[in-house]
């Protein structure tokens, strides 16, 4: 069974993709950025956006049935070296106790030159044990 999880934009039937897509046990979040409909949270802040980001990617698990103790890996996606500790400290908020394996990359640019940084991950349904 395939489960399409929408985040209600516009630009996933233009485009043609879906917040996150469940398969299974499995769950795909897609790059998710700092964007709150056309509002940006966190402008110049990389530790105010990554947490908002990381909700935002809550939400989608959750409606897939999952939280953020079923993610398994990490991809943060960044735009300068001077934003990596902030971002990894939100990061650290979130999955000290889970710990997933986690990738930084740090790029040219992203869709709004606003943006610092964007996350996607993977999780499994079920992999913290409690389900």
């Amino acid at each position: 069974m395939k489960q399409l999880i929408s985040s209600g934009t516009p630009w996933e039937e233009v485009v043609g993709y879906s917040r996150a897509v469940r398969i299974g046990d499995r769950i795909e979040v897609s790059g998710t950025t700092a964007f709150d409909g056309d509002k940006l949270i966190g402008e110049g802040d990389a530790y105010q956006q990554t947490h908002f980001i990381i909700r935002k990617i809550e939400r989608a698990l959750q409606e897939a049935g999952a939280s953020l103790a079923d993610v398994v890996r990490t991809r943060m996606y960044v735009t300068t070296r001077n934003v990596v500790e902030d971002v990894l400290r939100a990061h650290g908020d979130f999955f000290t106790s889970i710990r997933p394996a986690a990738t930084m990359v740090i790029v040219s640019g992203l869709i709004d030159e606003r943006l610092l940084v964007e996350i996607e991950v993977s999780a499994i349904v079920g992999v913290h044990g409690d389900r």
